[in-house]
């Protein structure tokens, strides 16, 4: 990853005689964290959270040589970037809409997750049970106290802000979720790898820690004529 730094150190070697000195560049490995410690370090950074609105970018490659289909995801759409505006109020307030190329609304108060597709017409309604929890969006608003319960944290680098996590359910939608925060203390990007050879990868900007977000904005009501489907 690009926000894996090594740091850098001189070793100055020398003679009793008058030889030359030689200078060797080496590189210190980065000394990871414990999972307890990468555990409480990312509680501490999400908590920091109470609102939080970004533009984002979501792309997502097959790393295997065939491009795999999943649900809510065909061929046609690898290698696309799409764009889109999110909007989180903890816990458990969550607003992702996808502008382009095709627009998609994601979005629960709690309770409810709506997927409003308007080019179908069409509705998703489900509970927000610990499976759906569990979906890696939802990590940015979720109760902090449950990450110990549904993940294994760890942080490659103790003293970079990143961490991979990995789902501690054997039926999750993503094997790990790698979570980059900014200098800002948010999220800057996520890279997120699955059982069928995909990464994604979501990247933040023109983010904003802590704004006001009115409450309407997580609640949604199916527009006239659209087909509501419940799971």
């Amino acid at each position: 990853m690009k926000m894996l730094r090594k740091t850098l150190c001189a070793m100055t070697l020398g003679a009793a005689t008058l030889a030359p000195v030689m200078s060797t560049t080496v590189f210190a490995a980065p000394v990871a964290a414990s999972e307890q410690q990468a555990t409480n370090n990312l509680v501490k950074q999400l908590s920091n959270i109470r609102t939080l609105s970004a533009n984002f970018e979501q792309t997502t490659k097959a790393t295997s040589g065939k491009a795999p289909q999943k649900k809510g995801l065909t061929g046609q759409h690898m290698n696309q970037t799409f764009k889109g505006v999110m909007k989180v109020a903890r816990p458990g307030k969550f607003f992702w809409e996808t502008t382009s190329p095709a627009k998609q609304t994601i979005v629960t108060s709690g309770k409810t997750v709506w997927i409003y597709d308007p080019d179908l017409q069409q509705a998703v309604r489900q509970s927000l049970d610990e499976q759906v929890a569990n979906t890696p969006a939802l990590l940015l608003s979720g109760n902090t106290s449950q990450i110990m319960k549904s993940y294994r944290v760890t942080q490659p680098d103790k003293g970079k802000t990143y961490y991979t996590l990995y789902p501690k359910v054997k039926d999750s939608a993503f094997q790990s979720l790698t979570i980059s925060f900014g200098a800002n203390k948010a999220p800057s990007l996520m890279i997120l790898q699955d059982s069928l050879g995909q990464t994604t990868y979501v990247r933040f900007n023109n983010v904003k820690v802590n704004p006001s977000i009115a409450s309407s904005t997580f609640n949604f009501t199916p527009p006239k004529g659209t087909d509501i489907i419940d799971q």
